[in-house]
């Protein structure tokens, strides 16, 4: 039963468009958190990209041909999260992740996976429901964000725009 579950959630994870959570995989296959958390590490360890986002465990694909994949450095206070990424969701850019450079632990990655206004809302609410600090508190608000971008126009655009309102870094 075990490597069938393990199978079946492979499968899953391989066709699934959208991050499936942990709870959700554990009430479908009738077993704990914890073993579908077991089930995910075996199956990272067999060779298996899976990644733990905020919104559930997804296996990443390729970006569309026509989808650039682009950094901004940002830098700005925790009051303005919403607002950095809302923008980016309105030049049609996916959030991917957020990297800050933490001087004791490194580069530490938070994988957002953000591409719709449920996706922002959702984040932003588990956010303040857990009274969360993000990522870019532990280095005085700066961080980088890995985005996909439908064009090298589009980002030009993006990037003017995130300088123009406060949020690159200098």
């Amino acid at each position: 039963m075990t490597q069938s579950r393990r199978d079946a959630i492979k499968d899953l994870l391989q066709t699934s468009m959208e991050p499936v959570t942990g709870s959700c995989l554990a009430r479908k296959y009738d077993v704990s958190r914890q073993v579908i958390v077991q089930d995910i590490a075996v199956l990272r360890a067999a060779g298996l990209n899976i990644v733990a986002a905020s919104n559930g465990y997804f296996i990443p694909r390729r970006p569309k041909s026509s989808q650039l994949i682009k950094t901004v450095v940002c830098q700005h206070d925790s009051s303005r999260l919403g607002e950095e990424l809302q923008t980016m969701l309105e030049y049609g850019c996916k959030v991917l992740n957020v990297i800050v450079d933490h001087p004791v632990y490194g580069e530490i990655i938070g994988q957002l996976m953000i591409e719709s206004q449920e996706d922002l809302n959702s984040f932003l609410k588990r956010v303040e429901d857990m009274d969360a600090l993000p990522l870019s508190s532990l280095t005085d608000g700066e961080h980088i964000h890995t985005i996909e971008v439908p064009s090298e126009k589009i980002y030009t655009a993006l990037v003017r725009e995130l300088r123009e309102n406060g949020f690159l870094a200098d």
